[in-house]
């Protein structure tokens, strides 16, 4: 036998296969989660953690986000979506009212769906398309019967009328006198007049978002703030007075506080202009985010923002080298709750 042909056989067979040293499997193999009554959130999410796919995905998030609930930890949160009208909104003022949010950059409609709430209005639930109509006719018979939908919400549209009111003789005469004013400044003020709305007219539902973030000196950020009914009324309120919003004075506060915190963490809810506004804000400080939790719908591939990885986010500087990340590609009404309440009980609050 030549030294060539033994040469060869050392490579591997005729087949490519390898046949010395190769490293076996037997690190973390996959396991069967079980589903049993009476577990908690935190074991039901301890159990995703033997599984793969998404439940490995959303084990690691509850991972990451635990960390994150550290006093220590200075986080943004982004808030895209609708959020507000299809259920969230307590989870997130809770969370304020906690100290788990340094930051919140959420969507106008987001604020207009809050204040609804704070003031009395509520979104009630509906179908996507009545029995035995199509989805065409169902939504030309809400335009006849003036309700407004989200998917499976519903919005009567009298409660815009109350909010136009509420804006009109609660929020914007007061920024009036102050001319100028910066976004976190209106929804300041908006938090404020929601919180002294609910508790004058003793709403049964709780004040809110806003109203947490303003007795808390917690400051949301609305870089959008004109694609929304909030919008819409600021800029015809801005027609016949002095009020005005600079969009670019919250960009200093915003940066600064990155700029300063020790250890920072993004929780990314939806996408859009405040998943980017929450991270390019780590373009202008000399670190980046630590850990970063991202839940979403939208998918990596499209090359579109919302549904980018965070590891892409790393190749920009938003995310340290280092730093822990998850996303997970599901539905956020479904992932946002399991998230917080499996951390949560693990942070042991």
């Amino acid at each position: 036998m030549s030294d060539d042909h033994e040469h060869s056989g050392d490579e591997g067979d005729e087949h490519g296969h390898q046949d010395s040293h190769r490293e076996t499997f037997s690190h973390d193999p996959i396991g069967h989660a079980e589903a049993r009554a009476g577990m908690t959130v935190g074991e039901l999410a301890d159990e995703y953690g033997k599984a793969g796919v998404g439940a490995a995905d959303l084990h690691e998030a509850v991972d990451i986000y635990t960390e994150m609930l550290d006093d220590d930890v200075t986080t943004f949160v982004g808030l895209a979506g609708a959020m507000v009208p299809t259920g969230m909104r307590q989870i997130v003022a809770d969370l304020i009212r906690d100290g788990h949010i340094d930051a919140l950059v959420t969507t106008g409609a987001n604020l207009t769906h809050d204040t609804i709430e704070a003031i009395g209005g509520k979104h009630h639930h509906g179908q996507v398309h009545a029995e035995g109509k199509t989805e065409r006719e169902h939504d030309e018979q809400l335009r006849d019967e003036e309700v407004d939908r989200i998917y499976n919400v519903y919005l009567p549209q009298e409660y815009f009328a109350l909010f136009e009111s509420h804006l009109r003789e609660e929020v914007f005469p007061v920024l009036e006198d102050e001319g100028l004013v910066s976004i976190q400044r209106l929804t300041e003020e908006l938090g404020r007049a929601n919180s002294e709305v609910n508790e004058r007219e003793e709403i049964d539902e709780g004040a809110g978002i806003a109203a947490a973030a303003a007795e808390h000196d917690v400051p949301i950020y609305c870089p959008a703030v004109q694609d929304s009914v909030l919008g819409l009324q600021a800029w015809m309120y801005n027609q016949t007075s002095e009020f005005s919003l600079d969009a670019l004075a919250d960009m200093t506060q915003l940066t600064d506080l990155a700029y300063e915190a020790d250890t920072a963490g993004a929780l990314v809810i939806g996408g859009g202009v405040p998943k980017n506004y929450v991270l390019q804000t780590m373009l202008v400080s000399p670190d980046a985010y630590d850990y970063a939790v991202q839940l979403t719908m939208d998918p990596p591939q499209t090359g579109g923002l919302s549904g980018a990885t965070l590891d892409e986010a790393r190749s920009w500087g938003k995310l340290e080298k280092a730093a822990r990340n998850a996303s997970v590609y599901a539905d956020a009404t479904i992932t946002l709750p399991l998230l917080v309440a499996a951390a949560r009980e693990r942070a042991g609050e």
